[in-house]
């Protein structure tokens, strides 16, 4: 029985277990489903990377043409997260793209897409990190925050987020297979997997941390109480849109995990995996236009620059 081309897995069911299995071993059915789902990446990364390139080209542009915005720590942050996720979504389209259509790639270019990759996966860690530490020092510690006279240092933290974000890939650069040309796969994503875990373990404490410290501030000065919940709904909107960055990353090494000591089958690891790439794609593509968008200021220049 020959696998159909756009590698459907309903349609291999068409005749009975004992004659699918006469034809195709357990290693060759899990590598048709996973397969199946590569198209199904290609279609998310795709509509997630034209979302956010409508956004970046709104939002961002905004920030760069309004002072008071591009000095602030907050938008230029939004600004390079915006950034991080539209390179992301955009070098995903491409990396699933070529695996759908079965491409050889020459060493160099698919050592360029998991590097690029990484990084931008890294960086948007990184930078809501950073956003989180600097609502943090703005809350915890008010005078020293505004006493900062030098006013590019926004910039110059979201530079630093770049440059930590590119140590994990530099690391693994070389790892990758040699040879003319490869196929490049997620086999590729897996190196580094415990210095991914530890960026992401450190990323979380650091976040947990700041938000419990403005909370108890919060608190302290009376402001989180039941007659103001706005405190309270700031924070758990900011939770929302760090869980969905980080959740994915914790929910696919559990996976992993179960995978490997044959609790679930490369089918259910692969149904899982795919059903939290579609919903954690789209709510990471959204998620920093919201946060965006939520901002006074934002909005004030946007009603200026598009009325009505």
């Amino acid at each position: 029985m020959k696998q159909t081309e756009f590698g459907d897995p309903s349609l291999l069911w068409h005749n009975d277990n004992l004659t699918l299995g006469t034809f195709y071993s357990p290693v060759q059915m899990a590598n048709s489903t996973s397969s199946a789902y590569t198209n199904v990446r290609v279609c998310t990364s795709a509509v997630a990377f034209v979302i956010l390139f409508f956004f970046n080209l709104v939002i961002n542009w905004t920030i760069l043409r309004e002072q008071r915005l591009r000095s602030h720590a907050r938008f230029v942050l939004v600004f390079h997260l915006l950034l991080s996720a539209s390179m992301f979504f955009a070098v995903s389209f491409i990396f699933y793209l070529q695996m759908y259509l079965e491409a050889k790639l020459p060493v160099a270019t698919c050592r360029v897409l998991i590097t690029l990759l990484t990084t931008s996966a890294s960086n948007i860690l990184l930078t809501i990190t950073a956003m989180a530490l600097d609502r943090y020092v703005a809350v915890c510690f008010p005078l020293q925050y505004s006493s900062v006279r030098f006013k590019h240092w926004p910039w110059l933290l979201g530079l630093l987020t770049w440059a930590l974000a590119s140590i994990i890939p530099i690391n693994l650069f070389f790892q990758l297979e040699t040879g003319e040309a490869v196929e490049c796969n997620r086999e590729q994503l897996k190196f580094g997997t415990v210095h991914k875990i530890v960026l992401i373990s450190i990323c979380t404490v650091l976040i947990l941390y700041s938000y419990v410290q403005i909370l108890c501030v919060g608190r302290r000065m009376g402001v989180l109480n039941r007659r103001n919940r706005a405190g309270c709904r700031t924070i758990a909107f900011h939770g929302v849109q760090l869980a969905v960055y980080i959740l994915p990353n914790f929910i696919n090494f559990l996976l992993s995990i179960l995978k490997t000591r044959d609790e679930i089958t490369t089918d259910t690891k692969e149904l899982f995996g795919i059903i939290t790439f579609v919903f954690f794609s789209l709510a990471q593509c959204i998620a920093p236009i919201v946060y965006g968008l939520r901002k006074e200021e934002m909005l004030e220049q946007l009603n200026l620059r598009f009325p009505g």
